[in-house]
């Protein structure tokens, strides 16, 4: 879009496909914001379990449940992206597991050398991206449902009902989208 107008950053909250999404890659999907400024956007599905994890990351092991990636997305599938829950403690020792403690890891580095060690992780293959002024230009047209992320969103037990379940909590008319069937020509 050539219109200069850019609309607000969604960096740490939550796209929703909104039904139907053409496209097979984000039908139906719920993707977890990473960046989002003028340079474009980078985000995880976080709802489209794959296969059980079978690489070498020993260190992380403990901290990855269930044992299986996720498809975060069709760029670059052989590129492997961890988010892990990092708690923030408060000076009286309240441990706090916020979406704002949600955050890539390098999973190169060794969990326990960190500051604060991740209580939960997820390994993701590929990511969602957009160019400058893609996003927002797909955001104007209606395709995405901009909707506030909880930590619990990300580290879901259960990411295949999570479109539903994100809509379901919404109020008014967002709320109905979560009953829409996946073939709407059968509503």
């Amino acid at each position: 879009m050539s219109s200069g107008f850019s609309l607000p950053s969604t960096r740490g909250r939550l796209l929703v496909a909104a039904p139907p999404l053409g496209d097979p890659n984000f039908d139906r999907s719920v993707v977890f914001m990473l960046d989002h400024n003028e340079g474009g956007a980078l985000g995880l599905v976080i709802n489209r379990p794959s296969e059980p994890l079978d690489i070498e990351i020993d260190a992380w092991a403990h901290l990855i449940d269930p044992r299986i990636m996720f498809r975060g997305g069709p760029v670059d599938p052989q590129a492997l992206i961890g988010l892990g829950l990092v708690p923030t403690i408060t000076p009286d020792g309240q441990v706090i597991e916020s979406v704002e403690c949600v955050e890539p890891v390098d999973l190169d580095e060794d969990p326990s050398t960190m500051e604060t060690t991740p209580t939960k992780v997820r390994i993701f293959h590929g990511y969602a991206g957009w160019g400058p002024q893609q996003l927002d230009g797909e955001l104007e047209m209606g395709a995405w449902i901009v909707l506030t992320a909880l930590a619990s969103d990300v580290f879901t037990d259960e990411p295949e009902r999570l479109w539903r379940t994100v809509l379901a909590r919404q109020r008014g008319e967002v709320a109905w989208l979560a009953d829409c069937p996946a073939d709407v020509s059968l509503n």
